[in-house]
């Protein structure tokens, strides 16, 4: 679950290719699980030396979207927590839904935000600062909650508006609607960001 159709296959591929370099004429769990981590995140990087508190930020970081997203009711199961640097990302928390969905609520995307926001709240309460550690989740954030106010309808202000799929001003909104629509968006954000600091 979660995973399309071609990122299903890249997985399997991947576990193939594992399989093969270490002499194996099956693929097993370790391969499975190294391919999961691969098609999400990356391959491992092992050049790059990590300080011992970027290390520590990373872990409290993922520890926070972990956390989060447990102490949610409508947030997805956590997965897997890690801190292993791969691709970009110095770790990853893999929060994957028990089967595929089609249909989101608004409590789930807003217990989705907060899962997301964990990350970054933690930070904030553990080291008093923020880390560039956070710029895919905000990333997604951004994505989400503009979705929710001017695609889903989802606000509470906003209305029964549509900018269309790709979220630009396709329905002729005017400066002051989109405005109202990404003044929504914000204060989506700061509750879901409140509610990660509560939870931490």
């Amino acid at each position: 679950p979660g995973f399309s159709g071609a990122e299903l296959e890249n997985l399997v591929n991947e576990a193939a290719i594992l399989a093969a370099r270490r002499g194996k004429k099956t693929i097993g769990r370790s391969e499975v699980t190294e391919a999961v981590d691969r098609v999400i995140a990356g391959p491992q990087r092992k050049s790059r030396v990590i300080t011992e508190r970027e290390q520590m930020m990373t872990a409290y970081h993922e520890a926070g979207h972990a956390l989060a997203a447990r102490m949610l009711s409508h947030a997805d199961p956590v997965r897997k927590v890690s801190i292993v640097s791969r691709g970009r990302a110095g770790g990853y928390t893999m929060i994957v839904p028990d089967q595929d969905r089609g249909l989101w609520t608004r409590q789930q995307l807003t217990d989705r935000l907060a899962a997301l926001l964990g990350g970054y709240a933690a930070e904030e309460i553990v080291f008093g600062d923020v880390t560039t550690g956070s710029s895919n989740d905000l990333e997604q954030i951004s994505s989400i909650t503009i979705s929710m106010v001017s695609r889903y309808g989802m606000g509470q202000t906003f209305g029964l508006l549509s900018a269309g799929e790709d979220g630009a001003r396709t329905g002729g909104f005017s400066q002051r609607t989109a405005f109202a629509a990404e003044s929504e968006a914000r204060a989506i954000v700061d509750a879901a960001h409140a509610l990660a600091l509560d939870i931490l």
